[in-house]
């Protein structure tokens, strides 16, 4: 058997899985911080995925119909992250190739870095670090910022993300509302929140706005001119989830506009990828931050997600 390994996965993968077939990394110490190869195209890995058994991967290239056709003795798809959109899963259902995601085991990575940035936006860190180390600048009265304690953060999506941080700003001393028509009641009180009916009512008395929920059709462009103008003019907006849950270009207007004081992301709509022009009109804004999409990134989710992988594809296929 072979297995392929397309992006950036803990070490353990490659070496429990190699005891049992030829595994081929093409990422081999990325996680380290190594030099990587950029994502594979469609269209090379269609060239390269005909004999390959296990593929273990993230979110590119998407797996198309035609990349499972290309795949002749494909049993395993390992997904080493939550979703699972890029994957033509009915497809691949249908050729009895069986994928396997990590749910869940991201998600303290993801809200630490949510609480990372709740405090870069309110304490200006970012363009401060700039102004010192690229204008040469040393003014702390351009800074001024405020802190979380007291201020109503809004959470949008309170599944295992949206309860961690809802943990994490507790202890900020911060006023917690949340929205998830999926929930119990008792959830929201468990996890120090107030558990609001509609979505408008949230964006009407958050401070801050943190969206952790998944895109589908109707999350899509959820915050955008409209909901805006709801909202404080001083709030902040933080996603964590996928770029296209905000409209980016009426973000850009609010933010032009000062009708809302800032924007922090992780995910964007045009992510650099496979045919996309990486380019947005929200990084002229002093007030907006991103990241590129490193949620997930810490060497201990990747460890975590490594064991859950490699325990999937051994059960799949009845090995050790």
């Amino acid at each position: 058997m072979k297995c392929l390994i397309i992006d950036a996965v803990h070490a353990a993968i490659a070496e429990e899985l190699g005891k049992f077939m030829e595994v081929q990394d093409l990422y081999q110490g990325a996680m380290e911080g190594k030099p990587a190869n950029a994502p594979l195209t469609q269209e090379q890995l269609k060239s390269v995925i005909g004999d390959v058994d296990v593929l273990i991967m993230r979110v590119d290239p998407h797996i198309t119909t035609e990349v499972l056709d290309a795949a002749k003795n494909l049993k395993v798809i390992g997904v080493c992250s939550v979703g699972l959109n890029h994957v033509a899963m009915d497809y691949a259902k249908e050729k009895g190739i069986q994928v396997f995601n990590a749910p869940g085991l991201n998600a303290n990575a993801v809200a630490e870095l949510t609480i990372s940035k709740l405090l870069d936006m309110s304490r200006m860190t970012i363009p401060a670090n700039h102004d010192v180390k690229v204008n040469r600048q040393w003014d702390k009265y351009k800074f001024v910022g405020r802190e979380l304690r007291g201020r109503t953060l809004g959470i949008l999506g309170f599944g295992r993300i949206g309860q961690i941080v809802a943990g994490l700003a507790h202890a900020f001393k911060m006023d917690i509302v949340a929205y998830d028509p999926f929930l119990p009641e008792e959830k929201f009180g468990e996890n120090h929140a107030t558990k609001m009916e509609t979505i408008e009512e949230l964006l009407k008395v958050a401070d801050y706005v943190t969206i952790h929920m998944p895109l589908l059709p109707t999350t899509k462009n959820l915050i955008r001119a409209e909901s805006i103008a709801t909202m404080k003019s001083d709030c902040i907006v933080l996603n964590m989830a996928r770029g296209g849950i905000v409209n980016e270009q009426d973000m850009y207007e609010a933010l032009k506009a000062g009708k809302i004081a800032g924007y922090a992301t992780d995910v964007m709509v045009d992510e650099l990828s496979e045919g996309s022009d990486f380019n947005s009109p929200l990084f002229e804004c002093d007030n907006f931050i991103v990241s590129p999409h490193i949620g997930a990134q810490t060497i201990d989710a990747s460890r975590d997600i490594g064991v859950h992988i490699i325990a999937k594809v051994k059960e799949a296929l009845n090995l050790g």
